[in-house]
């Protein structure tokens, strides 16, 4: 009985694992990255795991701050500290975010922060775990892009339906009367009366060409994406463009187009679509301008945008009017405005542009005093963002 209990002994001994051999363990997990801070928070272990993702060997990082791998967004809202805070008070922390690698790049991870006690209890330090999901990100970024395109798609279907229905539909109504009044009355009516009228249908037919202009263009952002070549231009550049084109308008009311952007101001943006957005946006100020008034297009900077203000000196907007802008109820704009109701399928079209661009567009206006079009535009090639990504539980 004795030697059989010496035999289970033995035996139990040899299966206990060393910390050699939880070490080889953890070193072996290429796909995690795994690895200890002291109650400074400075890196004092690090697996290989940790060298293949974050691209740091174990003598370049150990010793450098637990705060080294965090982009410069997190560190200024305090992420680092506030993992720890919540590991101790939790028991642990896990987060989806950004992370930064030695050479500057990112990579997406799952993360998961636990206190390290001793074996009395005592305060070690702390462990953090991350697994890569930057190519799981990608795919569901694409798929989130895809969704959305398909919604934005059926959206705006509706909204050139909507279009179709009482903004060109309307005004071909009243063309045909006019044209089926003169064919019946045109011996009778006088030369000035005919004039007159023949002056409307010519008016009515090119309004409803600029609208058909404006909705094919505006379908070719939705339907046509081969065609979007986004780059780095010169802002400066498109404006001059602009200005060159509607100098002559603005001549006849004696309206002073000026700009202060600087040469070097550049943005990341399809050209012939930003193009169309200062096309759009000028004109429409210029036809909202009275005489010797003033169109100025300014830039200010922000980290990663360039925000464009093309200002006038016009007749303004009312509130109920700015609230319905950017939606496809030109028919109650064309009336406030009283003329030129191409312009709320332009503004349209801008937004489609923009939005296409990575941009934004917001209008700020006072009855009688003029408007100020904001838009935004990224500096560089901008990086998709999903917010919300499903963690893996099987890490938690």
């Amino acid at each position: 009985m004795e030697a059989e209990q010496n035999n289970f002994k033995v035996l139990k001994n040899q299966y206990i694992p060393t910390a050699e051999f939880y070490s080889q363990v953890i070193d072996s997990l290429q796909e995690y990255s795994i690895f200890t801070v002291d109650t400074d928070l400075v890196i004092n272990s690090w697996n290989s795991g940790a060298t293949k993702i974050f691209q740091y060997e174990t003598d370049e990082i150990i010793g450098k701050h637990f705060e080294v791998i965090f982009t410069e967004e997190d560190k200024k809202i305090g992420a680092p500290a506030l993992e720890i805070e919540t590991a101790l008070k939790e028991g642990r922390a896990v987060d989806n975010k950004w992370h930064i690698c030695k050479d500057g790049s990112k990579f997406y991870a799952y993360g998961l922060v636990f206190p390290l006690l001793g074996i009395n209890g005592e305060m070690l330090g702390y462990v953090k775990i991350l697994r890569d999901l930057t190519e799981r990100k990608k795919s569901e970024d694409s798929i989130a892009k895809h969704i959305k395109e398909l919604e934005e798609l059926n959206t705006h279907k509706e909204s050139v339906l909507a279009i179709l229905s009482h903004d060109l539909r309307s005004p071909l109504a009243g063309i045909i009367s006019t044209a089926e009044y003169l064919k019946s009355n045109y011996d009778k009516m006088k030369p000035d009366a005919v004039k007159e009228m023949l002056d409307l249908l010519h008016k009515s037919t090119k309004d409803e060409l600029e609208m058909l202009d404006y909705l094919v263009e505006w379908a070719r952002i939705k339907y046509a994406s081969d065609v979007f070549t986004p780059a780095k231009i010169k802002l400066g550049e498109y404006v001059k463009k602009v200005f060159d084109t509607l100098n002559e308008s603005a001549a006849i009311k004696t309206i002073n187009l000026h700009h202060e952007i600087h040469e070097n101001t550049s943005v990341f943006a399809d050209g012939k679509m930003l193009l169309s957005i200062l096309q759009n946006i000028v004109s429409n100020a210029l036809k909202h301008t009275g005489t010797g008034g003033n169109v100025t297009i300014t830039t200010k900077h922000t980290e990663d945008k360039i925000i464009v203000e093309i200002k006038d000196t016009g007749i303004g907007m009312s509130k109920e009017m700015r609230e319905k802008l950017f939606t496809p109820q030109l028919n109650s704009l064309s009336k406030e405005r009283e003329k030129d109701k191409g312009a709320g399928i332009g503004l349209l079209l801008v937004k489609g542009f923009l939005e296409k661009n990575g941009g934004e567009i917001w209008v700020e206006s006072v009855v009688d005093e003029g408007s100020s079009f904001y838009f935004t535009l990224p500096v560089e090639k901008p990086l998709t963002v999903i917010e919300n990504l499903n963690k893996i539980d099987d890490l938690a």
